[in-house]
């Protein structure tokens, strides 16, 4: 996958823990440290985003929507 390279302002202390996790070898880099965080935290903006357009649908109508779609189907359904 392509990569690109930019540079950020991190807070000191954020910096120092993460150094320390590169040093106890738990990341390669900060690089891979930093890239594996974003990724992580895209996941769980990206599920809580899905969760939020989710929670306004209205079960009662797409139960009703799916029922109606299926119930006009049934007659195109081979008998077994």
């Amino acid at each position: 996958m392509a990569t690109a390279k930019i540079a950020i302002t991190i807070e000191e202390d954020i910096l120092r823990r993460l150094d320390l996790l590169v040093k106890s070898h738990t990341f390669a880099n900060r690089s891979k440290a930093i890239q594996e965080a974003i990724k992580e935290k895209l996941g769980k903006v990206e599920k809580n985003r899905l969760e939020a357009e989710c929670a306004k649908l209205d079960p009662e109508f797409e139960q009703a929507l799916a029922d109606e779609g299926l119930s006009s189907e049934t007659g195109e359904w081979p008998e077994y």
